[in-house]
């Protein structure tokens, strides 16, 4: 089964709106844990608008499951917090910086260079590296060349196209993916992935081992309850 990973940024966004500690997110973090989810994952941006870097210490403290820390690792300071808190992985993605969210992979063959030295020093350190890219098969043949462990599929023109033609949606990431597969490269996907086209893509992408999902989940909970949606995404990726 393909593991769930709950990104908390949204439950920081709104502890930051009000000031104080509510919602508490090392509470959060357990909770969803204890919910069935298989990993906690956090994006933390050098403005903190959401995670802050004291965060990330803290929540390391109190995770079971896998630890997932996404950044951008042109920012000095994001290595550093990476070296220190050791998670089990590391997404790189290519933020600029103060960008809303994440809309780009990585260009693979541009950056090769830089990105093959950043992995070998996280590497080092014990840590699990993935790199955002989109579902374009130059881009995973350059990942491929980096030394990472696992690509995750950026999935926002998936999404998108979804529900006009889905199989045409997902052509090119169960592409990307068998390539992937035959280059020795983990895939994880994320980015608009929901209740509602999740099952699909999991089925059409049979490799994936791990989504990130934040944005749809902390929405749907606010409907349905936190358990009850941890469950509801769990159940769309059992095979």
């Amino acid at each position: 089964m393909t593991k769930l990973s709950v990104n908390i940024n949204k439950f920081a966004t709104l502890r930051n709106a009000r000031g104080g500690n509510n919602p508490n997110l090392l509470q959060v973090a357990q909770d969803v844990e204890r919910f069935g989810a298989q990993g906690i994952t956090v994006h933390p941006r050098p403005d903190e608008r959401h995670i802050r870097y004291d965060d990330v210490y803290e929540l390391k403290k109190v995770i079971t499951t896998e630890f997932n820390i996404e950044g951008n690792p042109k920012e000095r300071s994001f290595v550093d917090l990476v070296l220190a808190n050791k998670p089990t992985q590391v997404t790189l993605v290519p933020d600029a910086l103060g960008q809303l969210t994440s809309n780009h992979g990585w260009d693979t063959i541009t950056h090769q260079a830089y990105l093959k030295e950043v992995i070998t020093e996280l590497k080092q350190a014990g840590i699990r590296v993935s790199i955002f890219i989109d579902a374009d098969e130059k881009m995973v043949e350059g990942a491929a060349q980096t030394g990472t462990d696992r690509i995750e599929l950026y999935t926002e023109s998936y999404a998108h196209q979804f529900y006009q033609n889905p199989d045409l949606a997902v052509a090119p990431y169960r592409k990307a993916a068998e390539l992937a597969t035959q280059l020795n490269l983990g895939i994880n996907a994320g980015h608009d992935l929901d209740v509602h086209n999740l099952q699909f893509f999991a089925q059409q992408v049979p490799q994936l081992v791990e989504v990130s999902i934040g944005h749809a989940l902390v929405c749907d909970s606010l409907y349905f309850g936190m358990e009850n949606t941890i469950q509801r995404y769990l159940h769309q990726l059992k095979k």
